[in-house]
């Protein structure tokens, strides 16, 4: 297992991590769970890899604004009973995980849908940053007119809009989140935990703090206090 740490502007690089993950691990069969209307696997990986691909969403709206040449389930990956079809070499997720009000439930699903040997691949935002902290603890119109102010430009509608966000099982690399996974049978691969965030861009100062706070918290890493985490998971072969 490889635990590493670095400043959050390295965490947006799903979609690069995911076509490395793709090609180096030879996947033919991907899920992309909550891929709404922006998939993270883009049409010409699909192609060039010879890729059965298939997007799920909770969402048949946002599910729809997805480019066309996909194969499209609306369902909730999280709910009991979940099921498609087949089984996959790979299933992945961005920033879904903190939306699901069962991550047991949903990180089973996920379990249940690999080969053995296949991987997830998942990227969320954890507590315990203060942004999330306060996201979580207030009501869903306050959390999104406080975004709001804080992000100018911030969308409300689409892909990139403000859902409900539970935060459950979304954590840094600590001890107690890697037994989680190990419990419903996952190998934990590679676990990234990322420090500091952009939420306070209008306010210089207390960006400065947070920024600096990243920059020691990279160097003396706190697991509980990671803004954002990344983590490879491996379906243990059945006995």
């Amino acid at each position: 297992m490889i635990i590493d740490y670095e400043r959050s502007e390295a965490a947006w690089s799903f979609e690069e991590v995911a076509r490395d993950l793709i090609t180096t691990s030879g996947s033919r069969t991907v899920c992309e769970l909550g891929a709404g209307a922006n998939p993270a696997v883009p049409r010409d990986l699909v192609d060039e890899r010879g890729l059965e691909l298939v997007l799920v969403d909770v969402s048949e709206e946002e599910l729809a604004k997805a480019p066309d040449g996909y194969r499209k389930v609306v369902a909730d990956a999280s709910a009991e009973g979940f099921e498609l079809p087949g089984s996959f070499d790979l299933v992945l997720s961005r920033t879904v995980a903190e939306h699901v009000e069962n991550a047991e439930t949903f990180h089973t699903n996920v379990h249940r849908m690999l080969e053995d040997g296949g991987r997830a691949l998942h990227f969320f935002p954890t507590l315990y940053a203060l942004p999330f902290v306060v996201n979580r603890l207030l009501p869903e119109w306050a959390g999104g007119r406080l975004l709001s102010l804080i992000q100018s430009g911030r969308e409300q509608e689409g892909r990139h809009g403000k859902f409900p966000a539970h935060y459950r099982w979304c954590r840094g690399p600590t001890r107690h989140q890697i037994r989680r996974f190990e419990r419903i049978g996952f190998e934990v691969e590679r676990y990234v935990g990322y420090f500091g965030h952009h939420y306070y861009d209008r306010i210089p100062p207390l960006q400065r703090l947070v920024d600096g706070s990243a920059d020691l918290l990279v160097r003396h890493p706190l697991p509980w206090f990671t803004s954002y985490a990344q983590v490879v998971l491996r379906k243990k072969a059945s006995a």
